[in-house]
């Protein structure tokens, strides 16, 4: 657990109380698209949808109430992986309108959303989780795709680990213990599997974090990109930028999160600023930790190593 900027103990003179904050643990943000895989999850789970269903985002946006959701382009018909991979607003949408919003809701809160992760650090935030009593379209759309709800940083670690651990959720400790508890099967092992695969397709080519990706290493992981909240609502040019994911992707050993707040500048999305910090910093750990590739992605990157200019691929 890390923050910047960061602050000298030796040298308290030019000390800041904004840096003496854990905010990992502290500090809220809208969640944003890191939250479509729960959304997929609950879509999964509901028993009305497979990988391969196939949703029609034609034309490239879709409106809600008064206000029109766009992708990136017009992804046409795609399936719920593609959705995943590309990030599809418009597809998120109608899978939100298609299920009962309770379920959404639900799933997110078992996942540990609108809950302390309870470590016990002082200032440790439970986030917010509202539950409507009636829930218009356009809630029900922002709430699919991580809006209208707040949570930290280790909150979001915290629920990307049951998608990693096969749908336990495990207690959360900031300090090493002996006898880890086995926690609570809160999503189906079968469920978080697939849900796995799906999302290494985010950091593979035409994903949206394709900077994510580690070299000899399958990553499962989700970008995410908000705006910042401020007094009078939305900031227009400020933003919040994160990457959240795990690796190895068929047996993971690690999830990281990282958060980078008001990045300024033109390149601001989670899949161009938060992916390299997530690649980097987790490729160290996975040195430090000894946690070797799988031999088969150690022969692909051989053979990808050996191919000469002009091979068939």
């Amino acid at each position: 657990m890390a923050n910047q900027p960061s602050f000298n103990p030796n040298d308290r003179s030019q000390l800041s109380s904004d840096a003496l904050r854990n905010r990992a643990v502290t500090d809220l943000v809208e969640p944003g698209s890191t939250m479509k895989p729960f959304t997929v999850l609950a879509a999964l789970e509901s028993g009305k949808y497979s990988p391969e269903t196939l949703i029609d985002t034609n034309p490239g946006s879709i409106r809600v109430g008064r206000k029109t959701f766009y992708d990136h382009r017009n992804y046409g018909v795609i399936d719920l992986t593609t959705l995943l991979t590309k990030s599809s607003q418009v597809g998120t949408t109608k899978l939100a309108l298609d299920l009962e919003p309770e379920h959404i809701r639900e799933m997110f809160y078992r996942v540990g959303m609108g809950k302390s992760p309870g470590t016990g650090f002082p200032g440790e935030s439970p986030g917010s989780l509202p539950d409507y009593r009636r829930w218009p379209s356009i809630e029900r759309a922002n709430f699919a795709f991580g809006h209208g709800f707040s949570a930290t940083a280790l909150q979001l670690a915290q629920a990307y680990a049951v998608i990693a651990s096969d749908g336990l959720k495990k207690p959360v400790s900031l300090l090493s213990v002996d006898d880890v508890p086995v926690g609570e099967q809160v999503v189906d092992p079968e469920l978080a599997t697939t849900m796995r695969k799906m999302m290494t397709h985010v950091t593979q080519t035409g994903g949206t974090a394709t900077r994510a990706a580690i070299s000899s290493y399958d990553v499962a992981g989700k970008t995410g990109t908000v705006h910042k909240v401020g007094k009078f609502g939305y900031e227009k040019h400020r933003y919040v930028s994160m990457f959240a994911g795990m690796v190895p992707a068929d047996n993971p050993r690690l999830v990281t999160v990282v958060v980078i707040n008001d990045r300024r500048g033109d390149d601001y999305f989670g899949g161009a600023v938060a992916a390299p910090v997530f690649s980097e910093v987790t490729a160290d750990a996975l040195r430090m930790l000894k946690i070797p590739p799988s031999l088969e992605n150690i022969q692909q990157e051989v053979v990808l190593n050996n191919r000469q200019p002009g091979d068939a691929t």
